[in-house]
């Protein structure tokens, strides 16, 4: 059987500002363990402040991390070409019993 071409996307979702972060020429670069792949995310200062704003002004928070899988690594991959949402998370009311 002959495979048609396709495009694969991966979305991550985190919800605390990555505490490890590596700076370069300004491009912020963490990690985030997803079930054991350790994913390698580099993104540009204008991407990060999204994160950043949103941990100050909303208390429960949400980042859709999306991009292509890249390079393999020992531990996981490089999240290519990502580009971030950010959501403001709404606490779930206690269900009545």
């Amino acid at each position: 059987m002959q495979a048609i071409a396709g495009k694969l996307e991966l979305t991550i979702k985190i919800n605390e500002l990555p505490k490890s972060v590596t700076v370069e020429n300004g491009w912020k670069e963490f990690s985030v363990n997803c079930d054991g792949q350790v994913v390698l995310i580099t993104v540009r200062p204008k991407i990060w402040n999204k994160i950043e704003a949103a941990n100050e002004q909303f208390p429960l928070w949400v980042a859709a991390i999306a991009g292509s899988m890249g390079k393999k690594t020992q531990s996981g991959f490089i999240l290519d070409n990502p580009s971030i949402q950010v959501f403001e998370r709404k606490p779930r009311e206690p269900k009545d019993c």
